[in-house]
């Protein structure tokens, strides 16, 4: 299947609700391949994607993921109260998505698990006073890659990363070695309803700023920089 790389990522969306179908090997694949062109640190690579498709496996992960999803949830929306029916509902519904994923998680036809070793990657920011993030710029990119693949293939997916509150539990279930981080839980399949489709996302100019972090991005600002180094 080919879709135009700008409609894939303005297209791409968390889909909860996936078929049991499974998935064939050729789809699979091309969704791995994808996830293996991901650029990373060093180009080093530290990552790995372990695809369950074992029922009992599948299953293990969704008796940690569930109670974990019901505890999120429930004090999410214990945030929302007091706010209107307007404002409320769009979350509800996000919720019940969410319930139905955690509950059926288990029958997901496949489910990438992405790990990565710290010890491999650049880290530039380690030493810094608050929480690295660059790490992430190894492994997520090819996150992204898989489920950009996803929608081309007409396969549902969504990102979470719920497990990593158990992660202990999700490493033991999965042999993961100790050095080895869990970084991006996935379940991919066919979807129930039409699956991947037009999103909701803040803009340019909410989004992008020019030249420093407070001058606001727009267009007409654009044009005047160009007619202001223009020949």
């Amino acid at each position: 299947m080919s879709i135009d790389l700008y409609d894939a990522m303005s297209t791409v969306r968390a889909v909860r609700k996936l078929r049991p179908d499974p998935i064939p090997t050729d789809v699979l694949e091309r969704v791995l391949q994808a996830a293996c062109w991901a650029p990373t640190g060093g180009n080093q690579q530290p990552w790995k994607v372990i695809v369950v498709t074992d029922p009992d496996t599948k299953a293990g992960i969704q008796e940690i993921y569930r109670p974990e999803w019901q505890r999120y949830v429930a004090g999410f929306l214990a945030h929302l109260e007091g706010e209107t029916d307007e404002v409320v509902e769009p979350w509800r519904r996000v919720a019940r998505a969410g319930d139905y994923l955690a509950d059926h998680l288990h029958e997901a036809p496949a489910i990438l698990l992405f790990c990565a070793n710290p010890a491999a990657m650049a880290i530039t920011d380690v030493k810094l006073d608050r929480i690295s993030m660059v790490g992430g710029g190894s492994v997520y990119p090819a996150v992204q890659n898989a489920m950009l693949a996803c929608v081309a293939e007409g396969l549902g997916c969504t990102l979470t990363t719920l497990h990593c509150v158990r992660e202990a539990e999700v490493k033991k279930l999965l042999d993961i070695p100790d050095q080895w981080a869990t970084v991006a839980l996935v379940p991919i399949g066919y979807p129930v309803g039409r699956g991947h489709g037009p999103i909701t996302r803040r803009g340019l100019d909410a989004m992008a700023t020019r030249n420093n972090f407070l001058t606001p991005w727009s267009s007409s600002s654009d044009d005047r920089d160009e007619r202001t180094h223009a020949p």
